[in-house]
């Protein structure tokens, strides 16, 4: 009986503790996920609560719980499915952000172009931008609108590029940032210049482009492969659900569907580097 009622007490005292870390951790994350929620959302010009963002992160996941358990009555797999969406708003964050830089890159071109035809009208460099600045679609409009605001309020016009290079970090913002700086302090014909540096981010662009068709296919075939047996069998398990019990409903099975699930991972990583071709 005594050792029965220690059982009982030391369960419930690492009940206890496991209640506190999981609190302990669930305000931590929501603490980061707060915080890096409100500066990637300022990052693309998003202003949202970023506390709301969280309710709606935290119904998803319920939701995903509910759908898997519901559909394959594995109240295992759900959680874990659920814990995984946790991470589906940071990835949807760093993707837009990706696709913010890429569209930015796409309009500098145009912009250079622009502002060299308006130096050589005569206009200065600032007054130059103004000018162009607000023919422009985002995410150009927004930042370059920024760099702006931010030197009318006092910033120098050297710092306000800098900041421009630290929200935007591309090699073509950084290009174009030094290019100013240089015009701005030693001269020169900075109207030749930038049609130079437009000519050569323009080629690069298209060198880009040409690279992303090739490897195409080749992304395609990492997700498709990735794909493939996950599908095999979710269908496998409705044509012979007895037959595919031994995969989950046993230690073995698990372990098996671990060691495929690695295997994914691995493959899509690393069919995903050898197409990632630098430029």
């Amino acid at each position: 009986m005594g050792l029965f009622a220690f059982t009982l007490l030391a369960v419930a005292l690492l009940a206890r503790l496991a209640q506190q870390a999981l609190i302990v951790a669930y305000g931590r994350y929501r603490a980061i996920f707060t915080d890096q929620a409100d500066v990637r959302l300022a990052e693309v010009f998003l202003f949202l609560d970023a506390r709301q963002l969280w309710v709606v992160n935290l119904v998803f996941c319920a939701v995903v719980v509910l759908l898997v358990g519901l559909l394959s009555s594995n109240i295992v797999l759900a959680l874990l499915l659920g814990a995984g969406a946790l991470g589906v708003p940071p990835l949807l964050a760093r993707r837009a952000r990706k696709r913010r830089l890429s569209r930015f890159d796409a309009q500098l071109p145009d912009l250079l172009l622009a502002l060299a035809g308006a130096l050589r009208a005569g206009s200065g460099v600032q007054s130059a931008l103004r000018q162009v600045v607000s023919g422009f679609a985002p995410p150009l409009s927004q930042e370059l609108g920024l760099m702006l605001r931010e030197q009318r309020m006092g910033r120098a016009f050297d710092e306000a590029l800098g900041g421009l290079s630290f929200r935007m970090p591309t090699e073509s913002t950084r290009l174009v940032v030094s290019a100013l700086t240089i015009a701005m302090h030693n001269g020169g014909n900075l109207a030749e210049t930038l049609e130079r540096i437009a000519f050569t981010l323009r080629s690069r662009l298209h060198l880009l482009g040409r690279i992303d068709a090739l490897t195409a296919q080749g992304r395609m075939q990492a997700w498709v492969m990735a794909g493939l047996p996950l599908l095999l069998g979710a269908a496998l398990h409705y044509l012979e659900p007895q037959a595919m019990a031994q995969l989950w409903e046993s230690a073995m099975g698990w372990a098996l569907i671990v060691i495929v699930l690695v295997l994914e991972v691995a493959g899509v990583l690393l069919i995903r580097r050898i197409v990632n071709i630098e430029v």
